[in-house]
């Protein structure tokens, strides 16, 4: 157990809240790490519990982060963690898998962060949501890749919209792990986790991908192409090369250097030799940041931070100017010291840049490499340290779908050659399998467990936007207030989303929206507060999986029919237009439109339509969920000749897992039976 989030807040509550944490780690025999000694994801990593080749889960969405050091790590919620502590089960929906397929190599002067920043803004059409990913290369291509570097990327596939981002078991993580286990021989109090026994038994007995094995779709991305990125506005979703930015002249007011992403021994070091090489001369003063920026650092650990002692790198960065906090979260998640104000600009190296996530929702935010972060807190403004070198030939970022070798270069054994021909078929028959809705009444029936409801229906309230993440459902200023009560949750749901909804939604109202909805943080509130409104019930065009694993745990139900999302879009919104993930070279880089709605990110396909809109409103129409049936049926307002318009489709069937934890009035509900059940 690790106190990580809320470690500034020195409050009689908050410390309380500690103290009562810390008995019960140490009544259970769990191990507990306290406030300032570091984010749980990173001690997870540096402590040996993220293994190579096993599962891991934690209560926070970069949970993913494990998969740098080849442990399948994914994220669970608070609900979730106490189920399992108290069962030893949890439940899963098992996601499609995705394989990204790194070709080339970093050149210098490029980061694991430019990497993930740009993968976030190249495929920014929800490819990969709600899929577990596979990174995969050449021994040449995965050497350009440090394990420090492969933590930042599989830590923000989050922010991409991925479980898990998996790297393999290979040379470069076995020479960690290999020093890892010899610097541990050498502590007096060693860990048990780390010893070259152990690593003996994991390099001899390997996980890896079956030969032949089938993923649902495979992406490429060619690291010789790309050069440093700058990631925002306000959004993941919009991926700029650092060169154009400069150009831009975009001045900063606060820089960051802290989260579980980007502020390890070697982040701070890359910081600090920006300060050192700005130097005059090599044995001069190092220079401070500019005038009228604020320059926050924060290790990820405190093991970290004294790695970086111990090089002089924090000292630098202390005399540049840089303001030190706890190891821990702050202002990542905006909480604690150095938040954005209205109007002010900041660039952080940390994972997620939502609009108010880190601050005022009338502030800008950016993300990018520590170096980056760091010459801009030196110069007051977008900048680069002037590192990348430019590989010849190169005039583009080279990515797209496949494995990224052309045909002509490609050598098939008869074996690979099969398998294509038996995949190309596949996909030919998937794509001639009709999937429109029908007005034919389905005669299958889903078996239906005591308590659970065979149907649910009500009016339809439609919340226009598409990437509607948790701070939009439930604003973060309230998920730590404990006292907060159900009513005084019902009153601020969708609040920041659309402050109409609340004076809008009525009791036993569905409430739609658009697509990946419930996106952002692992917060349970997202869901709780929707059932305080007293609604039962969301239909999306796609769900955010963390959003949809919270509304299982307690009891809300959740069905996807991009069909409704799409006809109501038809029916209450201006045409959609097309959108671009490439900005012109002519227009300035700025927060999607869409932010203005959705609070996150610019829409997936199919596209929001960017005309003028209502952002909540009351339909008149009636949606019924026939679980038994595994159907939904719309009826829609009537026409202006009077008629109203009904349809049916065939939705997933619920299995019975999910539908006892809902029955049971979710996982709390569920977990005291089982309990009663052992004591019987």
């Amino acid at each position: 157990m690790t106190l990580d989030h809320d470690v500034q807040n020195k409050s009689e509550s908050n410390l309380k809240k500690y103290r009562q944490i810390e008995e019960f780690a140490k009544k259970q025999g769990v191990d507990f790490y306290p406030a300032g000694r570091g984010i749980g994801h990173q001690i997870m990593v540096e402590e040996g519990y993220a293994w190579p080749g096993t599962l891991a889960v934690a209560s926070d969405s970069h949970s993913n982060m494990y998969g740098g050091v080849a442990c399948l790590g994914t994220p669970v919620v608070r609900t979730d963690a106490a189920s399992i502590w108290a069962t030893g089960r949890t439940w899963w929906q098992i996601p499609p898998i995705a394989k990204l397929n790194f070709r080339g190599a970093l050149p210098v002067g490029v980061t694991g962060k430019d990497v993930i920043v740009a993968l976030c803004g190249l495929f920014n059409r929800d490819e990969v949501l709600n899929h577990a990913i596979e990174f995969t290369g050449s021994e040449e291509t995965m050497a350009s890749l440090p394990v420090d570097d492969r933590l930042a990327i599989a830590n923000m596939t989050t922010e991409w919209g991925a479980l898990s981002g998996l790297f393999p078991i290979d040379s470069v993580l076995q020479a960690w792990l290999r020093y890892k286990a010899t610097a541990n021989a050498m502590l007096e109090k060693a860990t048990p986790r780390f010893t070259h026994a152990r690593l003996d038994e994991l390099f001899s007995n390997q996980l890896v991908a079956d030969k032949g094995a089938k993923y649902a779709k495979e992406l490429f991305l060619d690291l010789s192409t790309l050069s440093p990125y700058v990631s925002g506005p306000n959004s993941v979703k919009v991926a700029t090369p650092i060169a154009r930015l400069e150009a831009e002249d975009v001045r900063v007011n606060r820089a960051y250097l802290v989260s579980c992403t980007n502020s390890r021994a070697s982040d701070l070091g890359a910081a600090a030799r920006v300060f050192k090489a700005a130097r005059n001369n090599p044995d001069g003063p190092i220079p401070k940041v500019a005038d009228g920026v604020e320059f926050y650092i924060a290790a990820a650990s405190q093991p970290e931070q004294e790695i970086a002692e111990e090089a002089g790198d924090w000292q630098t960065l202390l005399d540049a100017g840089a303001k030190p906090l706890p190891a821990g979260c702050g202002p990542c998640i905006g909480l604690g010291t150095g938040l954005l104000e209205p109007g002010e600009v900041g660039i952080s190296a940390s994972n997620r840049n939502f609009k108010g996530r880190m601050g005022s929702t009338d502030a800008k935010a950016y993300l990018a490499s520590p170096e980056v972060v760091a010459a801009s807190a030196l110069k007051g403004k977008i900048a680069s340290p002037g590192w990348y070198e430019k590989p010849e030939g190169v005039q583009g970022v080279l990515s797209g779908e496949g494995d990224g070798i052309r045909e002509e270069d490609r050598m098939l054994t008869i074996e690979e050659a099969l398998e294509k021909i038996i995949a190309q078929a596949d996909s030919l028959i998937s794509a001639a399998e009709p999937d429109a809705p029908s007005s034919i009444p389905s005669t299958s029936v889903t078996p239906i467990l005591p308590g659970f409801p065979a149907q649910v229906s009500g009016e339809i309230i439609f919340c226009d936007a598409d990437n509607i993440n948790t701070d939009g459902i439930y604003p973060g200023k309230y998920t730590y207030q404990d006292n907060i009560t159900r009513s005084q949750m019902a009153e601020v749901c969708m609040s920041n989303f659309d402050p109409a909804f609340t004076s809008l939604a009525r009791p036993g109202d569905i409430l739609v929206a658009g697509f990946n909805f419930g996106c952002g943080s692992s917060r349970e509130q997202a869901a709780t507060a929707i059932l305080a409104r007293d609604i039962p019930l969301v239909v999306a065009g796609s769900f955010g999986n963390i959003f949809a694993r919270n509304s299982v745990n307690n009891a809300l139900l959740g069905v996807e029919v991009p069909r409704l999302v799409e006809r109501l879009r038809e029916v209450f919104s201006s045409p959609p237009t097309a959108t671009s993930s490439e900005p012109s070279p002519e227009s300035p880089i700025a927060e999607p439109t869409q932010n203005k709605e959705s609070l996150d990110s610019p829409p997936p396909n199919p596209p929001t339509p960017s005309g003028p809109r209502v952002l909540t409103r009351r339909t008149g129409w009636h949606f019924t969920w026939d679980v038994a049936c595994s159907e939904v049926v719309v009826r829609e307002a009537a026409g202006a000749d009077g008629t109203r318009r009904e349809w049916r489709q065939k939705v997933g069937e619920l299995p019975p897992n999910v539908q006892e934890i809902v029955a049971r009035g979710g996982l709390e509900g569920w977990v005291r039976g089982e309990i009663e059940v052992k004591r019987r």
